[in-house]
């Protein structure tokens, strides 16, 4: 464990199993939309997105999905943050399926690719997202968890934040996550579902960075993998309390 300055392996409690964030409610003021984005990867692959605005966005989320999913699995969550005063593109990554809906990447390659040909999508993401002239939080769910380290590895400095959901080593190339980690300095958040071999899978690449800010969240109840925890649906027990870690470090790194 680091020394003090460090707000590591966070356990949080907190009443409640509704999983609506209590946002600033400054910050809420004003009119949400959401407008589809098409994206064209350095190879030419055309990746679907939604781009949902906030009124008054402290920042932009780049939301990136687990294997066998979609843009979707933050169809209902992107409105929430935005009410949070967070702005966000959620995309369909060509490693993907119907988890959520139909992933219109891969409907149109006609087939799911492996989980390092979707870094190119994250990159095209991340392109758009630094047009937007604001700060830059990645956030990825299961194997894109993986991915946001190495994509952060690439842009010292442009990243505000990383928060990973179920981050592991799914990659061919094992210790690539961690490797990609000791190159983090933005804050760190991570959370895995109640598995210990998912808890320590985290743990690992989180003790990687060296980063000043690091918090891992275990769930005292539910818990679930991937950004699938905070869906109460999914989640039942345990998104509230999710959120409410979330939405707590998601603060700290966008206070003004």
């Amino acid at each position: 464990m680091r020394a003090a300055g460090l707000a590591s392996l966070a356990l949080l409690a907190v009443a409640g199993c509704h999983p609506r964030p209590q946002a600033d409610p400054v910050e809420n003021q004003g009119p949400i939309s959401a407008e589809p984005v098409t994206l064209t990867a350095a190879d030419g692959v055309k990746i679907a997105g939604v781009y949902t605005r906030a009124a008054k966005p402290r920042a932009l989320l780049l939301l990136f999905h687990q294997a066998e999913s979609g843009k979707d699995e933050y169809a209902l969550l992107a409105p929430q943050l935005a009410q949070a005063g967070y702005s966000s593109l959620r995309i369909d990554q060509r490693a993907g399926g119907t988890l959520y809906g139909v992933n219109e990447t891969v409907k149109a390659l006609g087939h799911s690719a492996d989980y390092a040909a979707a870094k190119r999508d994250l990159d095209a993401a991340f392109a758009w997202g630094q047009a937007q002239k604001l700060p830059i939080i990645l956030w990825g769910s299961s194997y894109s968890a993986a991915l946001v380290f190495l994509l952060a590895a690439e842009h010292p400095g442009q990243v505000q934040a990383v928060l990973a959901f179920s981050p592991g080593e799914y990659l061919d190339d094992k210790g690539a996550v961690a490797r990609a980690a000791a190159k983090v300095t933005a804050p760190v958040f991570v959370t895995s579902a109640r598995d210990t071999r998912e808890a320590d899978a985290a743990r690992t690449i989180l003790k990687a960075s060296p980063a000043a800010i690091n918090t891992q969240f275990f769930a005292t109840q539910g818990g679930v993998h991937g950004s699938s925890t905070l869906l109460r649906m999914k989640n039942p027990d345990g998104a509230q309390d999710a959120w409410r870690a979330t939405l707590k470090f998601l603060g700290d790194v966008t206070k003004h």
